[in-house]
C-alpha cells in the first residue's frame, strides 16, 4: 500500500496507521514497535552491507527451497498467491507471476479459514471464501486480492463452517470475480475442492 508523503504514518505494534486507518500486519522478526519493517530492512541490510557478509541472504534463499518444492508437490500457501498489486488497487492479469499462472488447472491443497462473513448457513456448505486468517480482513474492499480464494466444492463434496482453519484440496483456477457496478474486482482466484479437512 503507498500512502502520499503527507500522510502522517505510525507502527504501533503491529498496526499500520495512516491517515485515518489502522491494517493490522504482522511484524517480521526484529522490527521493534513504532519502527517501520521499511525501515527495520534497510537497517539490517547496511548492518550486512558493513559486514561484507551474504550468508544471511544465502541462508534466507536456502530456506525457501522447501516450500518451493512443496508447492510443486501440490502443497501451497497463500505467500505462493502474492503478487505485486497495491490493497484496493486495480487488477490486471499481467500482474500475476508466472509461478501463480502455472497453478492454474493444478490440484493443490491449501490451509486457510473459511470467512463467515460470506456464509448463508453454518452446515452442509458447497461454496465459501477461504481467507489467510481469522480476522476477516481478507476479502472484499481495500484487501489484497491474494489474501482470498472462492471455494466451489464438486462431486456432492460438503463442510461445516469452523473457525480452526482447513485444508483444501482441489483444482486452481485464475477466474476473475467483479462486483456487480463493475467497480473492480474482489477475487482472483478459485478452487474445485474435492476436499476439506
Amino acid at each position: 500500500m503507498t500512502f502520499s508523503p503527507r500522510v502522517r504514518r505510525l507502527w504501533i505494534g503491529n498496526l499500520l496507521v495512516a491517515g485515518g486507518l489502522a491494517i493490522a500486519c504482522p511484524l517480521p522478526l526484529g522490527v521493534a514497535s513504532g519502527q517501520s519493517p521499511a525501515a527495520a530492512t534497510g537497517a539490517k541490510t547496511a548492518a550486512r552491507s558493513a559486514s561484507g557478509s551474504d550468508s544471511a541472504a544465502a541462508t534466507n534463499a536456502a530456506s525457501r527451497t522447501p516450500a518451493k518444492a512443496k508447492s510443486e508437490q501440490g502443497d501451497i500457501s497463500f505467500d505462493d498467491l502474492k503478487f505485486a498489486i497495491e490493497v484496493g488497487g486495480a487488477y490486471d492479469p499481467s500482474m500475476l507471476t508466472d509461478e501463480i499462472r502455472q497453478l492454474d488447472g493444478k490440484v493443490v491443497k491449501l490451509r486457510g479459514y473459511i470467512l463467515p462473513s460470506t456464509l448463508f448457513r453454518e452446515t452442509n456448505i458447497d461454496e465459501f471464501v477461504l481467507v489467510r486468517d481469522n480476522q476477516e480482513c481478507c476479502f472484499g474492499p481495500g484487501a489484497a486480492l491474494y489474501d482470498c480464494v472462492v471455494v466451489n466444492l464438486i462431486n456432492g463434496v460438503k463442510t461445516d463452517f469452523t473457525t480452526r482453519p482447513v485444508t483444501v484440496t482441489g483444482t486452481f483456477h485464475l477466474k476473475e470475480y467483479k462486483y456487480p457496478d463493475d467497480s473492480g474486482h474482489f477475487a482472483i482466484f478459485n478452487l474445485r475442492g474435492t476436499s476439506v479437512k
